[in-house]
C-alpha cells in the first residue's frame, strides 16, 4: 500500500534509540516527522504501516458498525452497552495513535506519552470489558455485585500504573496478570454453577482471553522475525500478528457480552 513518495527510511541502527526496540526488524523505518508528516506516511509504505492498518481499520468499523449491532432496545442495563462498546474502540484507538506518530520530531518524551496512551487503551478494554462479564455473573446478589465491581476497577486502576511505568514488553504483559486472574475467577463461578449468565458466553470469553495472550506472547517472543531477520519488516511480524488476534479477541468479547445482555434482558433472579 503506496500511493505517496516518502522520504528515504532509516535501517534499525540509524533510527533513534527509543525506536529500537525490535531488533529483528532491520529496515523501513521512517524520519523524524512532524506531526503533518507522520500522517502522510498513512501513504507510503514503511515498517509500521501495517501495524497502524491493522488497528486502525478495525477501529472505524467498530466506530460505525457496532452501534448498529447492539440491540439497545432490547438492553434492560443500558450502561453496559455503552461501556461494552467503549471497551472495543480504546484499544485500537490508543494503537493507531501510538504507531502513527511514535516517530515524531518530540523524541522520546513524545514516543513515551504515546506509549502510555496505548497501554491505556489495552487496560481500558481489560477494565471497561470486564464490567458486563462481572456484573451478570452476579446478577441474583446486587451487594456483592456492587463490591466485586468496585474492587475490580481498584485492582484495573493498579494494573495501569504497572503498565505505564513498566519498562519492558513483559513487564507490560505481566501487569494484565491480576486482571486475568480475577475474570477467571468469575469463569469458575460460571462454570460450577455458583455465578449466573449466558449458555453460550462463558466459551466466548474463554476463546476471547486464549487470543489475547497468545497475542502477547507472540509479540514478546518477536515471532516469526527472530527466526529470519529482516524478512517481516513490512509484513507479518510478531507485533501485526498481535493486532490482528486482539481483534478476534475483541470480536469474541462482543459476542459473549451480546449473549449475556440478551439474557439479562429476559432473566429474573429467584429472590425477585
Amino acid at each position: 500500500m503506496a500511493f505517496l513518495s516518502g522520504p528515504r527510511l532509516l535501517d534499525w541502527a540509524s533510527s533513534p534509540p527509543h525506536l529500537q526496540f525490535n531488533k529483528y526488524v532491520l529496515t523501513g523505518y521512517r524520519p523524524v516527522s512532524s506531526a503533518n508528516e507522520c500522517l502522510k506516511s498513512l501513504f507510503y509504505l514503511h515498517n509500521e504501516l501495517g501495524n497502524i492498518y491493522t488497528h486502525g481499520i478495525p477501529l472505524l468499523c467498530f466506530l460505525f458498525l457496532l452501534p448498529l449491532n447492539i440491540p439497545w432496545a432490547q438492553i434492560t442495563v443500558t450502561w453496559l452497552g455503552v461501556v461494552h462498546f467503549l471497551a472495543c474502540l480504546s484499544p485500537q484507538l490508543g494503537s493507531v495513535l501510538y504507531h502513527l506518530f511514535m516517530n515524531h520530531e518530540g523524541g522520546a518524551p513524545i514516543y513515551h506519552t504515546l506509549l502510555t496512551l496505548d497501554m491505556c487503551g489495552i487496560c481500558m478494554i481489560n477494565t471497561l470489558g470486564a464490567l458486563p462479564i462481572v456484573y451478570t455473573t452476579l446478577l441474583c446478589y446486587p451487594s456483592t455485585r456492587s463490591v466485586a465491581l468496585l474492587a475490580y476497577i481498584i485492582l484495573s486502576a493498579y494494573s495501569i500504573y504497572c503498565a505505564v511505568t513498566a519498562r519492558s514488553s513483559v513487564r507490560r504483559l505481566q501487569s494484565f496478570a491480576w486482571q486475568a486472574l480475577f475474570r477467571f475467577f468469575f469463569f469458575y463461578l460460571r462454570w460450577v454453577g455458583l455465578g449466573t449468565g449466558s449458555p453460550t458466553s462463558l466459551q466466548q470469553y474463554f476463546i476471547m482471553d486464549f487470543l489475547a495472550l497468545l497475542g502477547g506472547l507472540i509479540n514478546i517472543t518477536r515471532v516469526p522475525e527472530r527466526w529470519r531477520p529482516g524478512k517481516f519488516d513490512y509484513w507479518c511480524n510478531s507485533h501485526q500478528i498481535m493486532h490482528v488476534l486482539v481483534v478476534g479477541s475483541i470480536m469474541y468479547l462482543h459476542w459473549g457480552v451480546l449473549d449475556d445482555l440478551l439474557w439479562i434482558s429476559s432473566h429474573r433472579c429467584p429472590v425477585e
